[in-house]
């Protein structure tokens, strides 16, 4: 080989390692930051300052959780339109996230968008055929909402 073609086989490789990079595998459960002391927070109602530890580490730590606690903590402190991006952003690399068809659900059941709230529920309902803690809270958010009004 000659060393213009080794250099030029060289440069693709560096191009499409740092494509690869860029573009990166969807992390997986394992590659999660330590959330215990913001989910500690968000227990403790202190959705704020979860909000607040969340943005620093979102950036850097792109994954279904992050983004989940994210849009949970944006939802619980009046911010719907930047929480419904975060869940998005966590249902994108997760469809089957739990944690994220639930919040969701909730977000839609709080801002009246009943239809969206049960399609959440149904996909809660396949992936929890036995049920589970997800199902159930948004099972009672939707029975909890208020009846449409009627003319």
């Amino acid at each position: 080989m000659s060393f213009t073609r080794a250099l030029l086989v060289g440069a693709m490789f560096s191009v499409l390692a740092v494509a690869a990079k860029a573009a990166g595998p969807l992390p997986t459960s394992n590659d999660a930051p330590d959330l215990s002391a913001i989910r500690a927070q968000l227990k403790a109602k202190e959705f704020a300052a979860a909000r607040d530890a969340l943005f620093k580490i979102v950036n850097t730590n792109e994954h279904a959780d992050v983004f989940n606690l994210l849009g949970f903590s944006l939802r619980k402190t009046g911010d719907y339109k930047n929480a419904l991006t975060y869940y998005q952003k966590a249902l994108a690399l997760d469809p089957d996230h739990k944690g994220a068809l639930e919040y969701l659900g909730e977000l839609y059941v709080e801002t009246n968008q009943m239809p969206k709230a049960r399609e959440n529920l149904a996909k809660l309902v396949v992936l929890c055929p036995n049920g589970c803690e997800e199902r159930e809270d948004l099972e009672k958010a939707i029975a909890a909402a208020p009846a449409p009004k009627t003319n």
